[in-house]
């Protein structure tokens, strides 16, 4: 993604521009018309403040992407994930899970804009949803209309992140993690598909190719030869820390390709591998690597009602969406 093409960025600003007609109204107070009155221009000023950083960043879309899963995760779709830890608290963004979330100053510099445009309107929390949605429009994927009037919350702490699902737990608790908050397993499925933009560090997928278990030193439901360039690039010992591997094999293009590899054993997360490994999640695998229409129509889907969780409407609108106000 070090270059998008000028064609998708004039398609981009146009969506923006015109009214949709897949407008998708939710519980609550959230709207995709929110702020079509306090502060028409707030999408065109979070995107372009997306595109900078992209240009400059290729690594920015998959941050940002999986900036809002991080935060929508915890105390829901608020944002508090962007406060910074204080001398009496250690913040959500400084639990162990969250120490490689990066690319936070791209969310301050669409902040600052915003305050400049329209003070103490658009909240925190909206500017990460809208940002996911255009990080994922950039690189190739669907369009959804963010339904927009969350508030921002104002506690955030280190040790609750223990509840964002590790990249080594099996579908039982996948399931169970996101039925906690109220997704089904296709939501599951589909968001899972958010792993076809990024790279992963060697310690989140090394257990898999080493001591397995008492039978098999690989997990034996990853394509051996797959399997073996892995540990390669991930030795014992080993001294690079930045060693690992790309998500997907097309990891700056937002595609099915990340469904395609769990199809033929190449998923880099256990977690990742195992949603083709389980018949409650396999067919929806195997229909998402067969048909992209499918999975986008689905990713859009289950991003609105990953945005729907733990919505606060009473909060405050944060004046800087590191602290508090």
């Amino acid at each position: 993604m070090a270059v998008f093409a000028p064609k998708t960025i004039f398609l981009f600003h146009a969506f923006i521009l015109l009214p949709s007609t897949r407008v998708s109204e939710s519980k609550g107070a959230l709207s995709a018309h929110y702020y079509d009155q306090t502060c028409p221009q707030a999408e065109k000023i979070i995107l372009q403040a997306v595109y900078n950083a992209s240009m400059h960043d290729p690594k920015v879309p998959a941050r940002i992407l999986r900036m809002f899963f991080h935060d929508c995760f915890i105390r829901g779709c608020d944002a508090s994930l962007l406060l910074d830890s204080t001398a009496g608290n250690q913040a959500e963004k400084d639990g162990p899970p969250n120490i490689s979330v990066r690319s936070f100053y791209v969310i301050d510099d669409a902040k600052a804009k915003l305050e400049a445009a329209c003070p103490h309107t658009v909240s925190c929390a909206d500017i990460v949803g809208i940002a996911a949605r255009d990080v994922v429009i950039m690189s190739g994927g669907p369009f959804w209309n963010v339904l927009k009037g969350r508030k921002d919350g104002g506690v955030s702490k280190a040790n609750e992140t223990i509840n964002l699902p590790a990249p080594t737990i099996n579908v039982s608790q996948l399931i169970q993690s996101f039925a906690k908050r109220g997704l089904g397993v296709k939501d599951l499925v589909a968001l899972s598909g958010g792993h076809t933009l990024g790279f992963s560090h060697c310690s989140s997928f090394e257990s898999w190719l080493r001591n397995f278990s008492s039978v098999h030193d690989v997990d034996p439901t990853m394509n051996n030869e797959f399997a073996q360039n892995l540990r390669k690039k991930c030795p014992k010992p080993n001294r690079d820390t930045t060693a690992g591997e790309l998500l997907d094999s097309t990891s700056s293009t937002f595609d099915n390709n990340y469904y395609k590899q769990l199809v033929a054993g190449k998923g880099v997360f256990g977690s990742d591998q195992a949603l083709f490994s389980d018949y409650r999640t396999r067919w929806i695998v195997e229909s998402f690597a067969k048909d992209q229409s499918v999975f986008f129509k689905e990713f859009a889907a289950s991003m609105v009602n990953l945005g729907n969780v733990g919505v606060i409407e009473d909060g405050e609108v944060r004046l800087n969406c590191r602290v508090v106000n």
